[in-house]
């Protein structure tokens, strides 16, 4: 599988410098990490499941999510259990059978990860999978806590790995009043780096519950502000990434996820729409439309959140809708100008030093403190691509993004 694989050939090669690599759930964990992009939650208690994990799949998202946490109310548990194993078992199946049928291999993806509600489920939903864990790439652990509710979460996704050989991976979601409370959080958030240090390669990457942060203030933000104009999150985000994302300890930090966004359509407005028409217009007469129609879904609230999002340093987001997922990967292609400066500056493997000129000829890039951007920005490069020179995230939304016309 690989990112805008639903593109033509044909269009891809127009848009593309570097075509996304191919990766499969075998990957090394640090690209399939990146290669999350926009990660769909669904309940876990959908009926036809099976058949909207394949259809979302073919529109472009390479990975899901199935919630038996929030997702779903208290009573539907058991029943979410009995669904979800059903529905897993028939989307490994029909592909088994598809793919044999064909002489081809079985198909590998998209990435589905469960949600649980403690760790006790992680250990049953193995058994009731059976062969079928085949499909499945990890558990999300909501509500993590540095305690042995935590440890218990983590060792069950390691033993599950260890039992069945599979590359299975733990996905602990920050977003507990411990972490959320000033008085708290950084003592909480180096325990829980140190917890998770111990199962390193169990943990494919970090997310963070911004709704449940809220939660706990009485706060949620309108579809014309981000996460970080909320003054408490974007401190709370901050010193997440402090402790959780710094690269100056032994090993790489975490990739830490964007925080989900809930709007599908925007409502009444007292903000202009944050989105200049200048880049929709240049090069495509008709590029109003498809602005129009970002600002309509609030799309252009999402958009803005994506870019605070990787200035601040996280990588990804979570979605609750397929319609968010062009925008998240758009905005991940690497452009040609940021490929162009990684690749001088990570040229520099023996850490020489030094300032380079930008070959864009508009910036300066200072080798050592600008050489960890340049490693992250080529493994971006190779699951997401790296726009054609003169191409920009516009032009990949365009190829995602339905253009209705907007009454």
């Amino acid at each position: 599988m690989r990112h805008f694989q639903q593109l033509p050939d044909s269009q891809a090669a127009m848009l593309f410098h570097r075509i996304p690599a191919e990766f499969t759930r075998n990957s090394p964990p640090d690209q399939l990490a990146v290669a999350l992009g926009a990660t769909l939650y669904a309940p876990a208690i959908r009926p036809n499941l099976a058949d909207d994990l394949a259809r979302c799949h073919r529109d472009g998202l390479m990975s899901l999510v199935c919630c038996l946490e929030d997702a779903i109310r208290d009573d539907e548990v058991d029943a979410a259990e009995v669904n979800l194993a059903y529905q897993l078992r028939r989307f490994a199946d029909a592909g088994s059978s598809r793919f044999v049928a064909e002489g081809g291999d079985e198909p590998d993806g998209p990435l589905l990860f469960i949600r649980v509600r403690h760790h006790d489920q992680i250990y049953r939903m193995a058994e009731r999978l059976g062969d079928a864990m085949r499909v499945v790439s990890g558990f999300v652990l909501p509500k993590f806590r540095p305690d042995e509710s935590g440890r218990a979460g983590v060792q069950a996704v390691h033993d599950i790995a260890a039992a069945t050989a599979l590359p299975v991976y733990a996905m602990p979601v920050l977003e507990t009043p411990e972490i959320a409370h000033a008085e708290s959080r950084l003592e909480t958030l180096i325990q829980i780096r140190q917890l998770l240090d111990r199962f390193r390669d169990r943990v494919l990457a970090t997310r963070v519950g911004v709704t449940d942060l809220c939660g706990w203030y009485g706060l949620r933000r309108p579809a014309e502000l981000t996460a970080w104009d909320l003054g408490l999150i974007s401190t709370t985000l901050t010193d997440i990434i402090n402790v959780m994302a710094r690269r100056d300890r032994t090993g790489d930090g975490y990739v830490i996820s964007g925080p989900v966004w809930e709007y599908f359509t925007g409502g009444e407005r007292v903000l202009k729409p944050l989105l200049r028409e200048s880049p929709f217009t240049e090069h495509d007469p008709n590029g109003r439309v498809l602005r129009r129609k970002l600002v309509r879904d609030a799309l252009d609230g999402l958009i803005r959140e994506i870019l605070l999002d990787r200035a601040n340093g996280l990588t990804g987001k979570t979605i609750i809708h397929p319609s968010h997922a062009s925008a998240v990967h758009a905005l991940s292609v690497v452009s040609h100008e940021e490929y162009s400066d990684a690749v001088v500056i990570a040229a520099d493997a023996n850490g020489a030093g030094g300032v380079l000129r930008s070959a864009y000829a508009n910036k300066m890039n200072e080798v050592r403190p600008h050489y960890a951007w340049a490693q992250l920005t080529l493994l971006r490069a190779r699951m997401f691509g790296v726009a054609a020179e003169g191409v920009s995230f516009v032009d990949f939304l365009d190829a995602s993004v339905d253009r209705e016309l907007v009454a």
